[in-house]
């Protein structure tokens, strides 16, 4: 089972037929089922997409996929980011098991399918297990 940390996802190119169509820049986590909806994608034209999941194949060196049609609009990804958690939101921000804090969240460990298999927190590899929970950084009123 190939295994990604969100950093590494959040560095491939998106392609389409080997031509580079932009480059996502966060991961869109389900609120319930502990897995990556999809990628918000800034496209080379300075506008960002949505790209559900399901639609790529995710290679070793690039995220692919076969029909610019699957890169749904910005009104589309507010919809989406409106439903889900944005892992830029939760960096920084604690993970919890159970009530007690086990550090903060610096990225996420996901399979091939999307679904989150572990986070990291300063350093170390907590597995998801029921209990475990993201809470998203406090705004300061700055």
């Amino acid at each position: 089972m190939v295994e990604r940390t969100g950093d590494e996802l959040l560095a491939m190119p998106l392609r389409l037929h080997g031509i580079q169509l932009g480059r996502p820049v966060d991961l869109l986590l389900d609120r319930e089922a502990r897995r990556v909806v999809g990628l918000d994608i800034l496209c080379g034209d300075e506008v960002h997409r949505f790209l559900p999941l399901p639609t790529a194949a995710v290679g070793d060196k690039e995220i692919r996929i076969l029909s610019p049609l699957v890169l749904l609009e910005e009104r589309e990804l507010d919809f989406y980011r409106s439903q889900t958690l944005a892992l830029s939101r939760l960096r920084g921000g604690a993970v919890e098991r159970n009530g007690r804090s086990v550090g903060q969240l610096r990225d996420v460990i996901v399979d091939e399918d999307g679904r989150l298999v572990a986070a990291i927190t300063d350093e170390k590899r907590v597995p998801f297990e029921d209990g475990l929970r993201f809470a998203p950084r406090r705004r300061t009123a700055a």
